[in-house]
């Protein structure tokens, strides 16, 4: 079972606990194809609405991998995202500030926004225990 983490904002991870389902950078395939059924999902979102400027950066979901299914579903007639299903659990936002000096994968606790830039990482389970 592996852990990772998902960058999205705020208002498309709540499409996504709608659907139960879970979109990576941007509707990539890759990523997808690295999760396995039973792995953890948190969602850290760093804005509030993906187009806006209007700051969050909390982790706002967390869930499971659940089948091995991952498919596309046409958004736009230029947009055709890959999904994977996931079974979300009730959560209470988490700021990540308050959290920093705490998680062992970000070495550079100035910089530590750098770790998310890529918006897909795993990360080590203990951090679901603190």
């Amino acid at each position: 079972m592996k852990h990772w983490i998902i960058v999205v904002s705020k208002d498309h991870i709540g499409r996504g606990i709608s659907g139960g389902f879970i979109q990576a950078n941007h509707g990539k395939l890759a990523p997808l194809k690295r999760m396995e059924v039973g792995d953890w999902v948190a969602v850290y979102s760093p804005k509030q609405k993906m187009n806006g400027n209007e700051p969050l950066q909390a982790f706002t979901a967390i869930g499971q991998v659940r089948d091995e299914d991952i498919y596309q579903k046409q958004m736009a007639i230029d947009f055709i995202p890959y999904r994977r299903n996931v079974n979300y659990y009730e959560c209470a936002e988490v700021p990540i500030a308050p959290m920093i000096e705490k998680l062992d994968f970000i070495t550079n606790k100035k910089a530590w926004g750098y770790n998310f830039r890529f918006g897909f990482l795993k990360f080590p389970a203990q951090i679901l225990r603190r």
